[in-house]
């Protein structure tokens, strides 16, 4: 059974700093790109990040470059997030997805197994 289960979220102060870990399981993550994405209430899901399947490119969206970064290890088949001086505005479901080919992007359209998403939650 092909499943990805996210961990790593909670809550967390202004500043300060989690690290989201997707683990995938029935599958092997090395052929597949993988992304991030958040949804926060009433609004539409969006990409935050991702990894090309040879892991040798990565994409993040703007509201995130230089505070995110993600990252892989395959002997344990799983996908990282970490997220650093994190704000308010980050508040939201972050769920991992993996899509065919190797390339990635940040539309969550484009990918086929999704996570159960964990909630980050950004306030003093």
């Amino acid at each position: 059974q092909v499943q990805l289960v996210e961990s790593g979220g909670g809550l967390v102060q202004p500043g300060g700093s989690l690290r989201l870990s997707c683990a995938a399981s029935g599958f092997t993550l090395d052929y597949y790109a993988i992304g991030w994405f958040r949804q926060a209430p009433g609004k539409e899901r969006e990409g935050v990040s991702c990894i090309s399947s040879n892991r040798g490119s990565t994409y993040y969206a703007d509201f995130v470059k230089g505070r995110f970064t993600i990252s892989t290890d395959n002997a344990k088949n799983t996908v990282y997030l970490q997220m650093n001086s994190l704000n308010p505005e980050d508040t939201a479901v972050y769920y991992c997805a993996a899509m065919g080919g190797w390339l990635c992007v940040l539309s969550p359209t484009s990918y086929d197994y999704w996570g159960q998403g964990t909630q980050v939650t950004v306030s003093s």
